[in-house]
């Protein structure tokens, strides 16, 4: 397989099947998994351990964890766990740290106040960076406080983690600073094929700050997938639960695609966060079928792929499929042979 593909898991599957998924997807050569931290279900450190220890080759990462959930002396050590949990392959580990700023309604909800997120996460990119040398780290930002710290491995292998830090980005300045400081970012998903453009280009505008070139800069994104030949309209219905969900909870991200506040407002009168199950699907059926079209994969195999390469074209390096039906393997099927 010439062009990378991976696969998104959040809570939609049962633990177990994710597991057998993630092999199936090994031999048919996906090269990685991106583990949500999802909300308060799943833990991506958990599930990025089961991973590592099910499959052999793929590379894992998280897509994302929120920086204020964990000291980044504690992010550090987790990864650098899973890094020796992983061992490498073709004399690379297999971890990757996808770190992100969480998002409203649930950071206020459990207590955090996410104030100057780009500062923040700028802080933490800096200081694990520089724990992952293996050396001993002193840092006083305005979020992180290191005071003379390192990754102190008494007994196993003490050489650099070679472990690559994404940011999780949707606005303008966490793109460019992401293309600036970080070794890739992960684009967000549910948004059209321009917006996508245009943060290929903020990420390589922060790339030249710091004199590289946007190949240094790896773009993988995450990206809904809604597949079915045999039921394209159930793909469809799924599909518009999934876009229900982030018109009401996340609207910055349907904004950034030119979604109208009107059709914002009328979703979000529907149903709010928590949603039921009822609510996704009244919510769903005021979506037009066009405005799923322009931000998601949706509909037969050669629907999804056909929509996956405009994503490619506009400058994603690696698609990270988030399979929303019930069966995994056909979304697997469909990209294993796929260029």
């Amino acid at each position: 397989m010439s062009q990378r593909m991976a696969l998104y898991m959040q809570d939609k599957h049962n633990i177990g099947y994710e597991l057998e998924i993630a092999k199936y997807a090994e031999e048919r050569g996906f090269s990685e998994i991106w583990q949500a931290d999802t909300r308060l279900a799943r833990d991506c450190i958990v599930m990025m351990s089961a991973f590592l220890t099910h499959t052999k080759r793929l590379r894992i990462g998280s897509g994302v964890l929120p920086i204020w959930t964990r000291n980044p002396a504690v992010i550090a050590a987790s990864w650098s766990t899973m890094w020796e949990l992983g061992g490498k392959v073709d004399g690379r580990g297999r971890v990757m740290l996808g770190i992100g700023a969480w998002w409203e309604p649930i950071a206020g909800r459990v207590g955090v106040n996410r104030q100057k997120p780009l500062k923040a996460m700028r802080e933490h990119v800096e200081a694990i960076k520089q724990l992952f040398t293996m050396e001993e780290v002193t840092y006083q930002g305005e979020f992180v406080h290191l005071d003379r710290i390192r990754l102190d491995v008494a007994f196993g292998d003490t050489s650099p983690r070679d472990i690559p830090i994404y940011i999780g980005a949707t606005g303008p300045k966490m793109l460019e600073m992401a293309g600036e400081i970080c070794d890739g970012v992960v684009l967000n998903y549910v948004v059209s094929v321009d917006y996508i453009r245009n943060a290929v280009k903020l990420v390589e505008d922060g790339a030249k700050k710091a004199g590289k070139t946007l190949a240094d800069v790896d773009r993988p994104e995450l990206l809904v997938c809604c597949l079915s030949d045999e039921h394209p309209e159930q793909a469809m219905a799924e599909a518009k639960k999934v876009a229900a969900y982030y018109f009401a909870t996340e609207p910055h991200i349907m904004k950034a695609s030119g979604v109208s506040n009107e059709l914002l407002e009328k979703v979000q009168s529907i149903m709010g966060w928590p949603a039921t199950e009822e609510e996704y699907i009244k919510a769903s059926k005021v979506i037009p079928d066009e405005v799923v079209r322009n931000i998601m994969a949706v509909g037969t195999t050669k629907e999804c792929q056909d929509k996956v390469k405009e994503y490619i074209d506009a400058g994603v390096t690696c698609p990270i499929l988030y399979p929303m039906m019930d069966d995994i393997k056909p979304v697997v099927d469909a990209f294993a042979d796929w260029n």
